[in-house]
């Protein structure tokens, strides 16, 4: 029975310890009085390196190694974890978490599989596909070309991160998966000035890939966007107030759909009755042009899992069919509670957290609409292509978002950029009220992350041009 190599040199060969060990821990919390227990290991590596008025500020190194140790029973969760991975702690945190199973005969484990996934991203430490040198010389570049693009160029500032990332995870069944996760990410802030006033701009990228995914044509693309959408701040008049059509453009603005409709759709919530969404199982929740989707299993996007955190394969789950309710996405203790399959969403920030449902890419599929032909239908409106932030309810699915690129629409041409214009509405009501759909669905370029009862995981999200007729922005009149 093989284990990967590079798995077993980082996890177990620093405290000298086996296979064996592993399973005889994870005896001593399972018994016939518990529905579920596993073991996940994990080593972490994030390099940061940041650049600030010109001056690359240094390196930032953070390596985590530990475990947590889960037991379930019922709806009721036994958890201890400890910042080392050593037969000593192990043993500790079993005797802190068997208290779930106080009763029942403790039963033998036998390791009886080792788990082979289809990797979806390669399985390398992205923190040395590129030397440190070069890595600095990226940053210079990068701000040289955005000061000598134009004058108004007040302040640059550039993160470049990369995380590695190894797993392994035993249940008591005696499966054992592993999976090695690369992470790049690169973020570009950019203020200008002109007469007085200072605008920003920001753009970034991100993939489960080494560094050189940043070709020198992705970073100088990058470096446009963040510029550009500075640039139209300088020129953005104050938004509108008002019900009105919003147009939402490709991509990153699946971040509305991500927050307002994809949270309550997460079974935890479901079960506990806190989700719009929660009774409305095969009714009509959406227009019929929207299908939506989670999907864990697309190559080398940061929400993507090889495995999800509970050892379960990433895979495409349907939500959302024609505007009907036919799905959750769910973790294993959500899915047996409710019969229900797991899906690939049992998901959690680190060894020291239980997962939890969470999103992968959640998107909205494509339709057959010309977008141009969608803005074209709008006489007076606005177009959102990006978005700062929100704040969303769950339970309700009241949200509010901030629009940090936006235009007018007036009489079927964008025309002027907007400052100030926020999205206020109920996710369950926007959906509904979808009456155009592009037929051109992006993906964003990997930046979202997602934070939920304190834990923060990677995601994506996807949609096409969409209009909705009628939603409330708020601005001025």
């Amino acid at each position: 029975m093989q284990l990967d190599k590079n798995v077993s040199e980082i996890l177990l060969a620093p405290s000298g310890m086996d296979l064996m060990q592993l399973a005889q821990s994870l005896e001593a919390v399972s018994s016939s009085a518990i529905d579920d227990a596993d073991l996940f290991l994990q080593y972490r590596q994030e390099e940061t390196w940041n650049l600030e008025d010109s001056i690359v500020k240094g390196c930032d190194l953070v390596i985590d190694r530990g475990f947590g140790l889960r037991v379930v029973s019922g709806e009721k969760t036994g958890f201890a974890y400890a910042d080392d991975i050593n037969w000593k702690a192990l043993i500790a945190a079993g005797s802190n978490a068997k208290s779930i199973a106080a009763s029942g005969q403790s039963g033998k484990i036998k390791i009886t599989n080792v788990i082979s996934t289809n990797s979806l991203y390669p399985a390398i430490n992205p923190i040395s596909t590129l030397s440190d040198e070069k890595k600095v010389l990226w940053l210079q570049e990068i701000d040289a070309y955005l000061r000598a693009k134009d004058p108004r160029v007040a302040q640059v500032t550039l993160n470049l991160t990369s995380e590695y990332e190894v797993v392994l995870l035993l249940n008591k069944e005696g499966q054992l998966h592993h999976d090695i996760r690369p992470m790049v990410q690169l973020f570009i802030s950019v203020q200008v000035q002109q007469a007085g006033r200072r605008e920003k701009g920001f753009s970034g990228s991100g993939a489960r890939l080494g560094l050189d995914f940043f070709s020198s044509a992705l970073k100088f693309q990058l470096a446009d966007k963040a510029l550009a959408q500075a640039l139209n701040n300088l020129e953005a008049i104050a938004a509108p107030a008002g019900v009105m059509p919003v147009v939402l453009g490709p991509g990153w603005p699946a971040v509305l759909l991500h927050e307002a409709i994809g949270h309550g759709l997460e079974a935890d919530h479901i079960r506990k009755n806190s989700s719009i969404f929660a009774n409305q199982l095969g009714e009509k929740v959406a227009s019929d042009l929207c299908t939506i989707v989670d999907d864990g299993s697309l190559a080398t996007r940061r929400g993507s899992v090889s495995m999800d955190d509970e050892g379960v394969a990433g895979e495409k789950t349907l939500l959302i069919e024609n505007g009907k309710l036919v799905g959750f996405m769910h973790d294993k203790l959500s899915a047996r509670l409710m019969n229900m399959k797991t899906t690939g969403n049992g998901r959690r920030e680190s060894y020291a957290d239980i997962p939890l449902p969470r999103m992968t890419n959640t998107m909205m599929l494509a339709g057959k609409t010309d977008p141009a032909e969608i803005i074209a239908s709008v006489k007076k409106g606005i177009y959102a292509v990006d978005f700062a932030g929100g704040q969303v309810e769950t339970a309700s699915g009241n949200f509010v978002f901030s629009a940090s690129e936006a235009y007018l629409i007036e009489n079927g041409k964008i025309t002027r950029p907007i400052k100030g214009a926020t999205l206020i509405g109920n996710g369950l009501e926007v959906l509904k009220k979808v009456s155009m759909l592009g037929n051109d669905l992006a993906l964003d370029p990997g930046i979202g992350v997602c934070g939920k009862e304190g834990q923060t995981v990677p995601v994506g999200v996807g949609q096409p041009t969409v209009k909705i007729e009628k939603l409330t922005v708020g601005g001025q009149r």
